[in-house]
């Protein structure tokens, strides 16, 4: 049988490094498989998993248990069929919900193949103090849902954080475990331990799809050398470019132009001069890092809480093109 864990967590709180850590400390002989899903179209995640030596799959576009959880269904039974996997690891998107997913893996059609291990929530506990996440419906679930509360970005704590998640976790259950964590380095022991937190959950309501007349006059350009893709729902917008794999970027623009982004959420993966470079920020969070791999082609994304001027911020990010730009 298959064991699978579901790694939840909001937006930025540092699900992808604690995958990429759990995935450094994979058993040796074990075969292991990721199953991840972004809110935006083009699919950061799977660049950055690529190199990790795990079988990838990628839903992009939203949450994986929509439309009856038919997408994630499609992912599941292509990964246990083709890979066999020993452990599967299934990071779905900060704005969605748990419940669909834990249900559908507990289904009677997957008992003779799934065996659910526990499920762990990453929690960036300086989100307790912003009231606009701890009214999301969401973010609210993905804790209820845990066995276990990964309390990340320790290095970043100050009092009142502390405080925050000292009366959360007395008011929530005293007896759940949290695990502290830097840079989302957790145990892989933690995978092994079972569920222990059954309870129930309210079923949430999707919104990932704008209204047809949005959806035309946000219609995503498209071009020879480049793409761009849109989306928003759960009271998120996204904007996304994938470039393809001759386009270099300006090194010290292109940290600039991800800093300076009047948006919440910056992510991406593009080739410099130097190499690869992976970006992410969350707020004034702001993590990069060079990689040695050659990627098929660049992409980055935009998460803000209400609709930018994706046109403007587009025209800046084109002029950091150094080589061959169309």
């Amino acid at each position: 049988m298959t064991r699978v864990n579901l790694i939840t967590g909001f937006l930025g709180s540092g699900k992808t490094t604690t995958l990429l850590h759990l995935l450094a400390q994979k058993p040796e002989g074990e075969k292991w498989a990721v199953l991840v899903n972004e809110f935006g179209e083009v699919g950061i995640d799977g660049a950055l998993l690529a190199e990790s030596g795990a079988v990838l799959k990628e839903i992009p576009g939203g949450c994986m248990c929509c439309v009856n959880g038919l997408p994630m269904q499609v992912g599941l039974n292509m990964l246990l069929k083709q890979a066999r996997p020993d452990r599967l690891l299934i990071e779905p998107t900060g704005l969605g919900h748990p419940k669909q997913i834990l249900d559908l893996l507990g289904a009677e059609v997957y008992q003779p193949w799934l065996s659910l291990d526990a499920t762990l929530c990453l929690l960036d506990p300086r989100q307790l103090n912003d009231a606009r996440v701890v009214e999301n419906e969401n973010f609210r679930d993905q804790l209820a849902a845990a066995d276990i509360i990964v309390a990340n970005k320790e290095d970043r704590w100050d009092e009142a954080t502390l405080a925050a998640l000292q009366l959360w976790q007395l008011q929530d259950d005293p007896a759940r475990p949290i695990i502290p964590a830097r840079f989302g380095e957790i145990a892989v022991e933690l995978l092994s331990r079972p569920r222990t937190n059954l309870r129930a959950l309210p079923r949430a309501a999707h919104h990932h799809t704008a209204p047809a007349s949005r959806l035309a006059a946000l219609a995503p350009v498209q071009n020879t050398r480049w793409r761009r893709s849109l989306n928003q729902g759960q009271g998120y917008f996204s904007c996304g470019w994938v470039f393809d794999a001759d386009t270099v970027f300006d090194t010290v623009g292109l940290l600039e132009w991800a800093r300076l982004a009047p948006v919440s959420r910056v992510k991406g993966v593009m080739r410099i001069p130097e190499g690869l470079l992976s970006v992410n920020r969350q707020g004034e969070d702001f993590n990069i890092e060079t990689r040695q791999a050659t990627p098929p082609d660049s992409r980055i994304e935009i998460i803000h809480e209400e609709e930018a001027d994706w046109n403007r911020l587009q025209a800046s990010l084109l002029k950091l093109r150094l080589t061959n730009a169309v």
